[in-house]
């Protein structure tokens, strides 16, 4: 802002003269006319200059703007976790103040403020004629002007305004009487529009009661744990001393000058008749220190985990939330001016009591200080709503680069937008979305899949909206885990790569990164997964906040909801602030939910066996990245999902052979620490509630469509390779010949015969030309294999990661 002109400089002399001819112009011919004729009187004595500044470049009426106040962030449960403020203030109306500090403050700073006219002549006479005996300008302010003075550097403070907060402030030489005369002015103009309770109300508002407190209402719960509406005579009469000097005579601060201050302004509470004199007695006989019961502030989230334990990342989740969605106001200053100035009642989704079980849990996983400084983390989501019900980590909240082992401002549960984490690589958690789409494209999962083969060239994938590369693609099983064939559900269920691999080789690739997109599913950078063959075994990063929202997708019935962290926001006025929405969609159809959850049900009996299935209705999928630098538990109920993750927040840092939390882990798997973390919180959480279980999954999803089998008991490998292929089955064939009355070479037997379903891996065996031992007349004796639902012959179910 450009500094307005002053023009010709006058001495202080000229200055005094000024104001002295204001004073008795005031009490001669009033304070109208004082207003009117003191531009004239300046001529005349030189001072031109100076009028101009202090009346005709300023506005005749005071421009007040809603005051700054304090924000507040609840949880669910409607407790405070956290307060922002660039000024600790809540305005409340004239009858939510005690009629005692209301005296008080008139007593102490303006005893005839219901008398005069927004200045006093006779105490700003006594002033001036003091202050042109010296070189200082003192007091005499009325409440009234006092109260300008206050707006005038709020709105400075607001616009950044440095020149307007020197010009409201300065108490010395010729720019000190130019304030005085702005303020005597504009006080008189207010005092045409405002009761004198109107004022008397904003000026207990807006005045500074302390190191950083403002308003009597913030000042009466910072010092006594009280209301402004029930302060004591005592307590009103420290709180009237503070503004005269609020550092000086801070209570907390300076309690022996505040106690000094204290008695003098009881002296002149008794002087005016406020109190009596036995109640002077007893004021001034109490020490100040017993009348103290300070509150200290949850001033930010550093402040939340008094409140809630480990919120403080929560908190400051909800933070960036309200920073960066226009919800709040179209630019970050509006939205940050908003939170810091608004007077804003957030009310957030996190439940008190699942917080605290999660942050126990999570630290009880792998403690703070470990020296393995692995790090764990949890977020948990309400299926249907979207609602984040708890969020923790291993680490201590704190928003400044304190150094300190175990503390962070990172927040590993969400995307890099909202806490600077750029995500962790999903593992085999992300093989959900190759299973999600098959069960759309109308296999099932008890169909058969040949997950031998250990490498693809590239060309031998689909995908239709973009071009791979014609390198090949190699990957292993974890633990040397069995390849072979295997159901779709067994290989869901021991989490088998080379199965998952061969499952895609059948999908579109860019159908299956759709599918987990449909589902909230992106990086923690905010770019989409890239449509590679890598990412079915989940290569690129994702937020655990991320991850639990997708699966809670299954838990919910196909209903995806963004996950949202605030239910309400109001305003410094009580009026409600639009939020963002969870924009919950059907995003899969009910049924495949139904057999995704039935699928992953299983991981009980597969890589999470050793954990142990908890006692109520519950799915979820383990994860482990190549060299076990991540390992997840992604897993829900139909109340909660949860996903947890360990790993090193630094990047791909294999957890192997080290001492975690006491134990020895030669291979960090997701059935290691993050499934038994997921089945304690959410034992803990799911007690005493009613868990419903899923839904029973639909026939033709577990079982396919049952199709004829052709008999090709005769016929050569070649032809029944191709019979059996064209009805639409798989085809491998046993590695040793048997004896047959066929020709060698020809099929001697099929493992399925009769119906089998869509898609399953039917076995050949070969006839090595030699006629079986007592085979009589030499009639074929057919493949056996009973009514073709019985699965594949070999046996090879295991594998995947643990």
């Amino acid at each position: 802002m450009a500094p307005s002109p002053r023009g010709r400089q006058v001495n202080l002399a000229q200055a005094t003269a000024l104001l002295l001819a204001f004073v008795l112009t005031a009490g001669v011919g009033g304070l109208l006319t004082a207003g009117t004729l003191l531009p004239a009187i300046a001529v005349a004595k030189g001072t031109t200059d100076i009028t101009v500044s202090a009346f005709d470049n300023l506005p005749s009426e005071l421009v007040v703007k809603p005051l700054s106040e304090k924000s507040t962030m609840l949880d669910a449960n409607g407790n405070v976790l956290a307060e922002f403020y660039a000024e600790d203030r809540i305005v409340v109306p004239l009858d939510e103040i005690a009629p005692v500090m209301r005296q008080a403050v008139i007593a102490t700073e303006d005893k005839r403020f219901y008398e005069h006219g927004g200045i006093d002549p006779t105490g700003m006479l006594r002033a001036a004629v003091k202050n042109a005996a010296s070189n200082v300008t003192q007091g005499a302010s009325t409440l009234t002007q006092q109260y300008v003075k206050n707006v005038l550097l709020e709105t400075a403070v607001r616009n950044g305004d440095a020149e307007g907060i020197a010009a409201a402030t300065e108490s010395e030489g010729i720019e000190g009487y130019s304030r005085k005369l702005r303020e005597a002015k504009l006080a008189i103009s207010l005092e045409k529009v405002a009761t004198k309770d109107q004022i008397l109300e904003n000026y207990l508002n807006i005045a500074q009661f302390g190191i950083s407190v403002y308003g009597v209402e913030a000042a009466a719960q910072k010092y006594f744990s009280t209301s402004a509406a029930d302060l004591t005579y005592l307590q009103a009469a420290t709180l009237a001393g503070v503004t005269q000097s609020p550092t000086k005579w801070d209570p907390i601060k300076n309690p022996e000058n505040s106690q000094k201050r204290r008695n003098i302004v009881l002296q002149l509470m008794k002087a005016q008749g406020v109190i009596t004199p036995e109640e002077y007695e007893a004021g001034i006989a109490t020490p100040i220190g017993d009348t103290l019961q300070p509150q200290e502030p949850r001033l930010g989230c550093m402040s939340a985990d008094q409140a809630v334990p480990g919120s403080g990342f929560f908190c400051d989740y909800v933070v960036k939330v309200i920073k960066n969605n226009e919800a709040f106001g179209e630019t970050e200053e509006e939205r940050l001016d908003l939170l810091y100035r608004g007077g804003l009642t957030i009310t957030t989704t996190l439940d008190p009591a699942e917080q605290a079980i999660a942050d126990t849990e999570v630290k009880a996983g792998i403690p703070v200080n470990d020296r393995s400084g692995v790090a764990h983390a949890m977020s948990v989501v309400e299926p249907g709503t979207g609602k984040i019900t708890a969020m923790a980590q291993n680490r201590t909240y704190s928003a400044v680069n304190s150094g300190v082992a175990g503390e962070t401002s990172v927040n590993y549960n969400t995307d890099q937008a909202y806490g600077g984490s750029t995500g962790f690589a999903p593992g085999s958690t992300f093989k959900a979305f190759t299973l999600l789409e098959w069960l759309k494209q109308g296999h099932s999962l008890s169909e058969y899949v040949d997950g031998t083969r250990m490498s693809y060239p590239q060309r031998e994938f689909t995908a239709s909206c973009t071009q791979l590369g014609t390198d090949t693609y190699k990957f292993g099983n974890a633990e040397g885990g069995k390849s072979g064939v295997m159901s779709v559900l067994d290989a869901t269920r021991n989490s088998v790569n080379s199965a998952f691999i061969a499952m895609a080789t059948q999908l579109d690739l860019c159908a299956i990164m759709d599918g987990a997109k449909s589902l909230g599913i992106h990086q923690a950078s905010g770019k989409d997964f890239n449509v590679v063959p890598a990412n079915v075994l989940g290569s690129d990063s994702v937020a655990p906040l991320t991850m639990a929202a997708a699966f809670a997708t299954f838990a919910s019935g196909g209903v995806y909801c963004e996950p949202v962290a605030i239910t309400r926001v109001t305003d410094a006025s009580g009026a409600e602030i639009p939020i963002p929405s969870a924009n919950c969609t059907q995003a899969i159809e009910p049924q495949i939910a139904d057999a995704m959850n039935y699928a992953m049900s299983n991981v009980w009996s597969g890589t999470a066996k050793a954990v142990g299935a908890p006692p109520f209705a519950s799915a979820g999928k383990t994860g482990t990245t190549t060299r076990n630098e991540n390992t997840w538990f992604v897993g829900y109920t139909p109340l909660r999902s949860a996903a947890v993750w360990v790993g090193y927040s630094e990047g791909m840092i294999p957890v192997q052979r080290l001492t975690v939390n006491g134990s020895y882990v030669r291979y960090m798997y997701g059935s290691t620490v993050a499934a038994p973390t997921w089945k304690r919180f959410m034992t803990q959480a799911m007690a005493g509630k009613d868990v419903p279980a899923f839904n029973s999954v639909d026939s033709t999803l577990l079982h396919g469509v049952q199709i004829p089998v052709p008999n090709v008991v005769g016929q050569s490998q070649e032809a029944a390779t191709s019979a059996l292929r064209a009805a639409g089955f798989s085809v491998k064939v046993a590695t040793e010949q048997i004896p047959s009355t066929v020709a060698a070479g020809a099929v001697a037997s099929q493992s399925l015969t009769g119906a089998a379903t869509k898609g399953s891996y039917i076995t050949l065996t070969l006839s090595n030309g030699q006629a079986p031992e007592g085979s009589g007349d030499g009639q074929n004796q057919g493949p056996g294999g009973g009514n073709g639902n019985n699965g594949n012959d070999n046996g090879n179910n295991g594998g995947g990661d643990r």
